[in-house]
Formats: structure tokens, C-alpha cells, sequence
């Protein structure tokens, strides 16, 4: 299944900020190393920095209402706080007035003792659960509306009766005789106007009712969140942002709709909070606003809040989002490799453009890291011995070479064309200015943190020992960096280092359960759940990256992929180094337990690293090799196979009634490999798409199903045949080209050398140059496009010996075609090496791309029309040119120009 998919996860994971899909998640993009949520006001935590959500964590946690705690206050405890939110938002009416008759069975009720002890506040309960269902603003559709908005719930505050229920309310809040029951009825009237858009009542409700009662208690907010909303309805938007602002600072849980009901859309609006704030702490929450709202770069914000009041708890918020957007610069969950073709660089003398040097920060060997490393090494039992001959590196080139992660990369910013900022430095500067004047442990925290992203891993594992707390949230981060801090830090991944690994942290490297699929997308096309990256994934990433640099590449490998990977673009040097590592007898025990963990579904792996051999030899043409590769891999178990196939001619699924009888990676190919095209259909049964040549019964060597070792001997045979300079040698050779050509990317059996299942289209059918794409890791190794490319000159010169040693004109016509066939196959090589680099808003991109489709029109009918330019000059009458013009509408039009 992951076959069919292949093409389009290529372009979704080697984007760094695609949107399209509804499940995709940018809060899963980056490693979140450092846990916002340590900040210790948790009222703030819906405003911490996501992208995913108008607001962080409502996953992930509730806030607590600060007007059930002041019920819960108002009952002297006798209630928990779930207990308290049942009967003030659950408990139905009928359950209170059989309790204020003395006769209601319900638990929680009966914890407050008797009616008459808290006879106002049940009385005030009964007359806000009957209004409740009513509390809502009647929604007035807009006659130029251009959907449809059906309506949902009928109820709402103008279905009362409006001089009724405000009679109600004020009788009610004239007989309470406690201030915070008075407050409530004085807090429903000012609601109730609002609702009923009787703006200015509401206003005149709360100066009369609610402000002369002088209680700052949670009613008191509810009312003035219920006033800002009336003075929005009387366009009196300063006053109404003023208000919001007070809930938004006062209240608990309303910061979020405060916030959003504040209309501050431009700097007047500001300013104008600012012109009101008086204390330090109102202009630090107006200064927040403005970081918030425009968040390219918060410092300017931040060193303005700094100079208010350094220890200001929203300040930490804003710190807490600005560690969390550099975090998805510094720690992406993929690193893209910025050139084309093979970019690994890790030779010890590597020399590094300037145009890298400034885009990767380096770090130097610290003294104390150098000491270090120095009884590392010296107490290790193995040395250096994680790699045959060690990496042959020293710690400063290791540490120095510039694709050692992480490090910034530029990402764009979700929902806008604008790049990411690196404010790292100025953020830096100003931590190391707060934390001497606050003394909680979250600038220190932070500090090092900003520290270990700029790889100054001796200075943020000094700042973290310096610290000292009893904070159980802040000591898990501190003792995660000091972690990550000893991993990161380490020049080298050697056997030592690997067995402190294993000793101090085997926790962190433990395999994640899968998750169940759950998305639909995900049950219907193949996808594992989007799970949230996790430590252990960043660390893997790590060891994976050093591996890579090192040249450990079977470790660089499997650290993130299972070995049945390699079989999605097989790679000849990899698998060398792969089966090197899988025949290790004295791996570490870091080797055994985490790595050699993911050599996985392979059958016998001595059997598949010699398949994939097999074909690399094939393909080169290298056909006694292939013998006897194939001989060491008859116990190959072959490639997994769907359980059927999509067809296209009923536009169905079909399953198989019996795969045994399938190509499954080295069974079952079929003797018509040797044959040449009817007509070029992919989807097509062998039979309708491919011919055999008129002679091949002459070669009983060739079977009608046929394993790959069959193949390789049989085709040996053949090359031994076109030795001969007769025309059974001529055949030979053809059938031997035929074989190459049907293989390749352009034929129909172009699965069989490169462990595949069919020849669906899919990431190896690619022409351009397909070197390894990889320069940090191999991670996700399977939806990367690149093997080796098919050398067509092999084909053609095969088809060559056989073009010399016949005679038969019909027979050349033939030939020369198949020779045309794969010198176009050079022709689309060539064309996707030398795409134009045209932008679509360049002033004359119609002329360049004009002036670059007749360049190439010009270059293929120069150099890669030699074999159709021969065809029609001397077998143009044959029988095989003419029934070729038939079925090949391509030569029919060469055959024809002028």
C-alpha cells in the first residue's frame, strides 16, 4: 500500500509547511523539546504558541472556573470542585426545588445539609437554570448572507418575556440579602439586557446593580464581560476593549473569549489600552497583546515588558512562545538537503562553501569536553570500534562539519509568505539580563536552553547546574537538557559512548507501540496515525546524523528505518555496509538492543542483500555476477504482496485467488521479458502488451515462468550464443537487448530489477539523476526518489552485435527500432537533467520557456533520433516499419516530416 501513495508523500514530507490536507497538523513538525506549559500561572496556557489551534492545549488540559471556585468557596468546602460544577451546571431545577421542599435524594445536595442554610444561594441556582437554556443573543441572519445558517436552537433571551423577567430579577436582587448572591442577580440583568440587545439598559444595569455592590469577586467579571459586550453593541469600542481587557487580565477561565472579543485590529487600539494602564503589571498584559497579535519578531515586546517588571508572570508567556518558535527552526522533525544529487559530505577534509559556513553555526571542542572525550575513551573496553576502522575523523572535524544537526533552518511562516526570523542572539542577550533580576528558575531554564540550541553545550550544562529548585515540572525539563546536552554534545558515537547509552538513558530509545489508526484517511490509503514526535525520535535523529557523518551508514540507517526499507530504492553501497553490520558478531550491546531492533521482514537477510545484488549486477550487465548472487539469494522470501490489484478496463478491484503464482521479487517472470511491445499499456496483461520474437523457440533456454536465478543463466547462455558471429548470434543479442530494454524505466517489466512488486508507476520510475538525496540522515528512506539510473547504451549495444550479424532486413527494421526506443529513454534522461529554472513571475517566462522547448526540440532531433533517422532511410518498405507506423503514432509522425 505504501507503493501507491509513494509519489504524493514524497512532495507532502519534503515540504516543510504544507497545508492542504485535513490532517496534517504543524504542531507535529518539530521535536518540542522544551515544554511550554512549565510556566507557573496555568491560566496563561491556552496562550502559549501553536499552530494547530486558535488557542493551546485544550487537548490537554481544562482551567478551572474561578466561578465554580467561588461557589465552592461560598458552600465552606463542602464540596469538591466537580461536585460543585454538577450542581451549579448539572443538576436539573427539579432536583433543587425538591430539595428546597426537603425531599430530593441527590447526593451533593444533600452534603449542604438543609434548604434553609443556603436557602438564597438555592433560590438564585433555580432561577438561573430556568433562565439558562434562554441566555443567548438571537442571531439576526444578514440579508446579503451568502450561506445559509439553519437554526439550531430556537431558544433565546428575546423568547422571554422581557418586562416579566426583568421585574423577576430586580425583585429577587432586592430581597438577597448576601452581597455575593445580590452580585449574581445583578450580573444576570446586565446579561440579560445585553442578550436581548437592549444595549443601553445593560450599561444602566451595571451601574446600578452590580458596580455600587463594590465585590471584585468572579460575578463581578461575568457582569463586566456582560457590560464590554452591550458597550460593542453601542459602538463604544474603547470602553468595550478596556473591559475586555479587565476580564482578560482578572479572570481565570474567560481569558480566551476576552481575548477574542477584544477588537484590537490597529496600534490606536494599542495605544489606547496603554494610555489607561496605570500599574506596571496592565502595561506588560498591553504589551503581551501587541507580541502576541504580531509575532515575526517578539524582543521588541519583551525587553519593553522587561523594563516594567522583570519578574512579570506574562512575560514568561511570551518567553514560553518564542523558545517554542525557534524550536521549529532549530528541531524540525526532517531537515531537507538543500542541492540536488548526492550531497554526503563526510570525508575528513571536507571544505565547506562559504554560503553553508553561514548558515550552520559551529561549535568548537570545549577544554572540559576535550578531557572528557579523553576517559571516554580511555576506560572504554572497545575503543573506537562502532565502525570497522573508526570514522577517521577528530572531534573538531566531527564537531565542525557543517551537516551536523541541529541548526536554524529557514522555514516559512504558516499562513503567510513571510520567512521564519532567528532572533536567538537578541532572545539570548535579554534571558541572561532577566534571570539576574528574577529568581524563578524559568530564565535560567530558558537560558540554557537557548544555549543548547546554539550548541554551546558547555555553557547551558554550566547555566543548568547552577540551578536549584524543587519545581518536579522545572527539575523533568533541566534534567531532559542535561540529557540532551551529554548525547548532543558528543563528538563521536564510539562503543563507549554507546554503553553509556545503554547504562544512562536505555529508557529514552525504547520503541513506541503504534498507535491504532484511527483517521479515516489513514485506514483508507495506508498511513501510521500522525503521532507527536517524541525525545526519543530527536535522539534517534541524533544518533543517525552522527552515524551518517562518521560513516556508519547501516547504523545511520537503521537508527530510522527498518531494514525491509532498503527494498523501496535499493542502494548498492548501502547494502553493502548494511549486510556488513546484520554479519557483525561482536555488536555493543546499544547495537543489539536498539539498532540491529529494526532488522526486520527480510526472510533470510543473507538471501535478500544477495537479490538485491543480483540486480544491480543485472542491470550492469553483469550477467555471471548475477548467477551467482542470485544462487546465494534462492531463499529469498520474497517482496509483500497486495492482496489484488486495481483494473483499469472495469474500473474495479480484483483480488488475487492465488499469489503463488505472482512476481514476488524473484518467482515467476515471465519468459515474455525477452519479448518486444504491442502497444505500450502498463495496466495491460503481459500477453496483450508483449510479444514474443518470432524466434525465440530457437533458445529453449528461455522458459515460459522462470525464477531470477533461471534468468541470469539463461541469459548467460545467450551471451555466450552472441559471441557468435552468425545470425543465431545476431538473435542472441537481440533478445539479450530486449531483456535490458523491457527492464528499464520505459518497459513494461520494469519491476523486476529494482524489488518491486509490478510496474505501477511509483518513486523509481523517475528519469532524472537519481544520486542519493540524503546529506544529513537516512530518515524517511522510503519516500525519498532516487536509484540508479538505467544505462540504455547497454540495451543499444547488445542491439548493435545483433544489427551487424543480421542479415534479415525485417529482423534490422525490428532492431532499429528497439534501438530508437531506448535512445528516446536517453532523450528523457537528458531532458529532466536540464529542466529550466524559470520563475512563473519572471517578466519573460513565455519567451524562456519557449526559447527552451525549441532548444529541446532542437537537441532530440539532433542527437536522439539517430536509429528512426536510419529506419526511414533504409527500411521504410519492410513489413515491420509499416506495421510499426500502426501501432507507434510517434514514428508514424517522424516517418511522415518532411
Amino acid at each position: 500500500m505504501k507503493k501507491l501513495i509513494l509519489s504524493a508523500t514524497v512532495l507532502f514530507l519534503m515540504s516543510s509547511k504544507v497545508v492542504a490536507c485535513s490532517w496534517y497538523d504543524p504542531d507535529y513538525e518539530y521535536f518540542n523539546l522544551f515544554t511550554q506549559s512549565i510556566i507557573k500561572d496555568k491560566t496563561y496556557l491556552p496562550f502559549l504558541h501553536t499552530l494547530s489551534n486558535r488557542f493551546y492545549g485544550h487537548e490537554h488540559f481544562e482551567i478551572p472556573s474561578e466561578n465554580i471556585e467561588s461557589w465552592q468557596k461560598f458552600f465552606g468546602n463542602n464540596l469538591s470542585y466537580v461536585e460543585t460544577q454538577t450542581l451549579v451546571e448539572k443538576i436539573p431545577m427539579n432536583d433543587l426545588n425538591s430539595f428546597k421542599k426537603g425531599n430530593s435524594g441527590n447526593t451533593i445536595l444533600s452534603k449542604l445539609g438543609s434548604y434553609q442554610k443556603y436557602a438564597e444561594a438555592i433560590d438564585y441556582l433555580i432561577e438561573a437554570k430556568y433562565l439558562e437554556p434562554f441566555m443567548r443573543i438571537n442571531y439576526v441572519e444578514s440579508p446579503d448572507s451568502f450561506y445559509f445558517t439553519p437554526e439550531q436552537n430556537d431558544k433565546n433571551a428575546t423568547k422571554l418575556d422581557y418586562a416579566k423577567t426583568v421585574s423577576a430579577l430586580t425583585s429577587l436582587y432586592n430581597a438577597a440579602k448576601n452581597p455575593e448572591i445580590k452580585l449574581r442577580y445583578g450580573y444576570q440583568l446586565v446579561r440579560f439586557n445585553h442578550y436581548t440587545r437592549n444595549y443601553e439598559a445593560s450599561t444602566q444595569a451595571f451601574k446600578k446593580y452590580v458596580k455600587p455592590l463594590q465585590l471584585k469577586t468572579a460575578p463581578y467579571f461575568l457582569a463586566l464581560d456582560q457590560l464590554a459586550g452591550a458597550q460593542r453593541g453601542l459602538k463604544m469600542t474603547g470602553e468595550a476593549n478596556w473591559n475586555f481587557f479587565q476580564v482578560f487580565k482578572n479572570s481565570k477561565s474567560r481569558k480566551e473569549s476576552a481575548f477574542i472579543s477584544m477588537q484590537l485590529t490597529d496600534s490606536a487600539s494599542f495605544n489606547n489600552l496603554l494610555k489607561r494602564a496605570q500599574t506596571p503589571e496592565d502595561k506588560n498584559m498591553a504589551y503581551f497583546l501587541l507580541g502576541y497579535e504580531d509575532y515575526s519578531n517578539p524582543i521588541l515586546m519583551m525587553e519593553k515588558m522587561y523594563d516594567n517588571d522583570p519578574n512579570s508572570e506574562i512575560l514568561k508567556v511570551l518567553a514560553a512562545r518564542s523558545v517554542n518558535e525557534l524550536e521549529r527552526s532549530y528541531l524540525p522533525i526532517y531537515f531537507n538537503a538543500p542541492t540536488k544529487g548526492n550531497s554526503k559530505a563526510n570525508s575528513a577534509d571536507q571544505k565547506t562553501s562559504d554560503t553553508v559556513k553561514d548558515k550552520v553555526e559551529i561549535s568548537e571542542v570545549s577544554f572540559w569536553q576535550k578531557i572528557k572525550n579523553f576517559f571516554n575513551n580511555l576506560f572504554s573496553s572497545n575503543k573506537n570500534e562502532s565502525s570497522p576502522k573508526g570514522s577517521g575523523q577528530s572531534d573538531d572535524q566531527l564537531l565542525n562539519n557543517p551537516n551536523r544537526i541541529p541548526f536554524y533552518t529557514q522555514n516559512q511562516v504558516y499562513g503567510s509568505d513571510d520567512k521564519s526570523a532567528n532572533f536567538i542572539n537578541d532572545f539570548e542577550n535579554l534571558t541572561s539580563k532577566i534571570k539576574e533580576k528574577s529568581a524563578d528558575e524559568f530564565w535560567q531554564i530558558t537560558d540554557a536552553y537557548l544555549s543548547f540550541l546554539k550548541k554551546d553545550y558547555e555553557k547551558s550544562k554550566e547555566t543548568l547546574d547552577q540551578i536549584k529548585t524543587t519545581n518536579p515540572e522545572y527539575l523533568t525539563q533541566i534534567n531532559r537538557m542535561k540529557m540532551l546536552n551529554d548525547i548532543v554534545s558528543q563528538p563521536e558515537i564510539n562503543s563507549g559512548f554507546e554503553d553509556h547509552l545503554m547504562k544512562d538513558y536505555k529508557d529514552f530509545f525504547a520503541v513506541k507501540v503504534p498507535k491504532k489508526e484511527t483517521d479515516s484517511l489513514a485506514e483508507n490509503y495506508g498511513y501510521d496515525e500522525y503521532s507527536q514526535p517524541s525525545t526519543n525520535d530527536f535522539l534517534r535523529d541524533i544518533l543517525a546524523n552522527r552515524y551518517f557523518i562518521q560513516g556508519d551508514d547501516a547504523k545511520s540507517f537503521l537508527m530510522n528505518n527498518q531494514l525491509s526499507d532498503l527494498r523501496y530504492n535499493p542502494n548498492l553501497d548501502l547494502t553493502k555496509k548494511l549486510e556488513v553490520f546484520c554479519n557483525k558478531k561482536d555488536k555493543t550491546n546499544f547495537e543489539k538492543e536498539i539498532i540491529a531492533k529494526n532488522i526486520n521482514e527480510v526472510g533470510n537477510p543473507e538471501a535478500f542483500f544477495n537479490v538485491i545484488y543480483g540486480d544491480f549486477a543485472i542491470r550492469s550487465a553483469d550477467f555471471a555476477s548475477a548467477k551467482k548472487y542470485y544462487e546465494k539469494g534462492e531463499q529469498f522470501s520474497g517482496l509483500p504482496l497486495p492482496e489484488g490489484r486495481y483494473d483499469y478496463a472495469t474500473d474495479d478491484y480484483k483480488k488475487y485467488t492465488d499469489a503463488s503464482k505472482l512476481y514476488n521479487g524473484f518467482n515467476n517472470i515471465s519468459g515474455l521479458i525477452f519479448g518486444h511491445n504491442v502497444w505500450e499499456s502498463y495496466q495491460s496483461d503481459a500477453a496483450q502488451s508483449m510479444k514474443a520474437e518470432d524466434f525465440v523457440n530457437q533458445f529453449p533456454q528461455i522458459k515460459s515462468n522462470m525464477t531470477k536465478l533461471e534468468l541470469a543463466t539463461a541469459v548467460l547462455d545467450l551471451q555466450k550464443i552472441g559471441n557468435g558471429k552468425d545470425e543465431k548470434g545476431a538473435k542472441a543479442n537481440q533478445l539479450i537487448g530486449n531483456l535490458l530494454y523491457n527492464t528499464s524505466i520505459l518497459g513494461y517489466f520494469r519491476q523486476v530489477f529494482v524489488m518491486d512488486f509490478d510496474n505501477a508507476n511509483g518513486g523509481k520510475y523517475y528519469f532524472g539523476t537519481t544520486d542519493s538525496p540524503f546529506q544529513y540522515y537516512y530518515k524517511n528512506y522510503s519516500n525519498n526518489v532516487f536509484i540508479k539510473p538505467d544505462n540504455f547504451d547497454l540495451a543499444v549495444s547488445f542491439y548493435n552485435k545483433a544489427l551487424t550479424n543480421s542479415n534479415d532486413h525485417e529482423q534490422k527494421a525490428r532492431i532499429l527500432f528497439q534501438m530508437a526506443s531506448a535512445e528516446q529513454g536517453k532523450y528523457y534522461q537528458y531532458e529532466a537533467n536540464n529542466s529550466p529554472e524559470i520563475n512563473y513571475d519572471d517578466p519573460d517566462y513565455s519567451k524562456k520557456q519557449e526559447d527552451y522547448m525549441k532548444n529541446m526540440a532542437s537537441t532530440k532531433n539532433t542527437k536522439y533520433r539517430t536509429y528512426f533517422a536510419e529506419l526511414k532511410k533504409n527500411y521504410v518498405q519492410t513489413q515491420t516499419s509499416k506495421a510499426l507506423q500502426t501501432s507507434c503514432s510517434y514514428y508514424d509522425y517522424f516517418m511522415k516530416k518532411n
